[in-house]
């Protein structure tokens, strides 16, 4: 049985919060759409063309993104694009809605552009890495999605657009093409699923967001090698304050000291221990 690495109450980054949206900087908030967080990125009042939105949950969460965003940043204010982590159902699944609705570019890396143009579907889960959520995996759709020509691709410089001061850095593993977002000035990271901060194969954690540091959703996760050093990659950069995919953004010495705990016991707590030969179709 697999080991939780806790997270107590101390390790939660302080926030302010409005209907749901919680600030955890002057320019970045993040909002939790059922199983998922979508980040904004932009001070408040910031106007039309001047915020960024991060992931977009899942298919039907438009409307409240959009909700959101006009209370943040204005009611006819539309971002400057979309940046995707990955292209998962769960945040990406609204991407080509407000896409359209915006007429904005939706940013993702290269090697994640096929799931994402229509071409290709991800690997199917693995219903056995334990907890509800992943026996229930297999009804998450694989994709493809088709952004058509929204779809943009993030420049190799590792700069981001309409983010100054803000780098992505390829966590793969989860997905081959994954990015995390990383602001050195006061060491920020916007994870995705690289790491997550709950457990997210458990129906009451995912309830509840009960604090742990994990490694990805386990039931998605396809290559477990490039997973355990996107965790080292990211325990090297000693991040402040971590806001990921799934679960309540976490800061300071503990969240640091339990990624640290994630990165040195990779293959005990992170990594299913049935084999993926047992997915189901």
């Amino acid at each position: 049985m697999q080991h939780q690495i806790e997270l107590d109450e101390s390790a939660r980054a302080p926030e302010s919060t409005w209907d749901g949206v919680r600030e955890i900087a002057r320019d970045v908030a993040y909002k939790r759409l059922a199983i998922v967080n979508c980040v904004f990125c932009g001070f408040p009042g910031a106007g039309d063309r001047r915020w960024i939105l991060i992931d977009t949950g899942m298919p039907g969460s438009a409307g409240a993104i959009a909700r959101a965003a006009a209370h943040r940043f204005g009611p006819e204010a539309r971002p400057y694009a979309i940046i995707l982590t990955h292209g998962h159902v769960d945040h990406a699944g609204s991407a080509l809605t407000l896409a359209e609705r915006w007429d904005v570019p939706v940013f993702a890396h290269r090697l994640e552009s096929n799931y994402l143009n229509g071409g290709e579907r991800y690997p199917k889960p693995n219903p056995w890495a334990g907890g509800l959520m992943s026996l229930t995996s297999p009804l998450l759709s694989r994709g493809p999605i088709d952004l058509g020509d929204y779809l943009w691709l993030l420049p190799r410089d590792g700069t981001v657009p309409g983010m100054p001061g803000w780098r992505w850095i390829l966590t793969a593993g989860h997905t081959r093409g994954h990015i995390s977002l990383w602001r050195a000035s006061d060491r920020l990271l916007i994870a995705g699923d690289a790491i997550v901060t709950t457990r997210q194969e458990s129906v009451y954690n995912v309830a509840t967001q009960s604090p742990e540091m994990h490694g990805p959703p386990m039931y998605f996760t396809d290559n477990w090698e490039e997973a355990r050093q996107s965790v080292r990659l990211i325990d090297d950069l000693r991040p402040e304050t971590v806001v990921t995919g799934h679960g309540r953004a976490m800061r300071g010495p503990v969240m640091q000291q339990a990624l640290h705990e994630l990165a040195d016991r990779f293959d005990e707590v992170a990594v299913p221990h049935r084999p993926p030969l047992l997915r189901l179709s």
